[in-house]
């Protein structure tokens, strides 16, 4: 098993769920997070003053796979939240240990 956890830009959330649940992934969770890359934020007038907005919101997806669909996983994410523009985000892929499920006590790919 592989915990995928992505961070996209916002409006591409829709596009990048949709996709991932078409491929069988039964549930994902997203977190509403900020941070900055490369871009290192942006600068902005307010009233007259300029101030830098260092921390860009950004969504977090995770979901956990079993290994053999961690490739098309990836590659759903990759094409739904590209929109060529600095920014777009990053995929980290961790292995998974153990999963269970807490009400049923399932375990592994069971629980997954």
């Amino acid at each position: 098993m592989k915990k995928i956890e992505a961070v996209i830009k916002p409006f591409k959330l829709d596009d990048v769920k949709d996709a991932v649940l078409k491929l069988g992934v039964s549930g994902i969770t997203i977190s509403e997070v900020k941070g900055f890359g490369r871009q290192k934020g942006h600068k902005e007038i307010y009233r007259g003053a300029e101030y830098v907005v260092d921390f860009l919101p950004k969504i977090r997806i995770e979901v956990v796979v079993s290994s053999e669909i961690v490739s098309r996983v990836v590659e759903a994410i990759k094409e739904n939240a590209y929109t060529g523009e600095i920014g777009d985000g990053k995929i980290f892929i961790l292995p998974v240990e153990k999963a269970i499920r807490i009400r049923t006590g399932e375990e592994d790919r069971d629980a997954i």
